[in-house]
């Protein structure tokens, strides 16, 4: 069956962001994950369960985009979105989001620290006078 063009490019649109959608969230995952090394059977799990969440997110977008129509030029759109974006833009979202991450751990940590702050004088304050005692 001939579609039309406009349908046509929204496939090729939804099909290209749909592979930029995989990168954007492999890119979470290496820094969720981090750099250290772990254990292969936890790093093999992780990994598989990772790329079943992507697949059925990536499944997801495209039944919402353009009905789940799946062919072999659409599976080669996925592939350039993905290699377009991990050539392009990984690097630099990937430094913005460990950032993000950093300054989100700093601020938490200072508000943790200043909220016990005074609870940490008034047991030390207890403690004392009961040594006293």
């Amino acid at each position: 069956m001939i579609n039309p063009t406009f349908i046509e490019v929204n496939r090729f649109i939804c099909a290209i962001l749909s592979g930029v959608l995989a990168g954007v969230l492999f890119d979470i995952y290496r820094v969720i994950k981090g750099d250290e090394q772990s254990n292969p059977i936890i790093t093999f799990i992780s990994d598989v369960l990772f790329w079943i969440l992507t697949s059925v997110l990536v499944f997801i977008f495209l039944l919402y985009t353009n009905y789940a129509y799946v062919s072999i030029y659409i599976y080669l759109l996925i592939f350039l979105g993905l290699f377009g974006y991990l050539k392009l833009f990984s690097r630099g979202f990937s430094k913005i989001l460990r950032k993000i991450i950093n300054e989100t751990y700093s601020f938490t940590r200072a508000i943790f620290k200043g909220i016990l702050y005074p609870i940490n004088i008034l047991k030390y304050s207890i403690t004392k006078k009961k040594k006293k005692i």
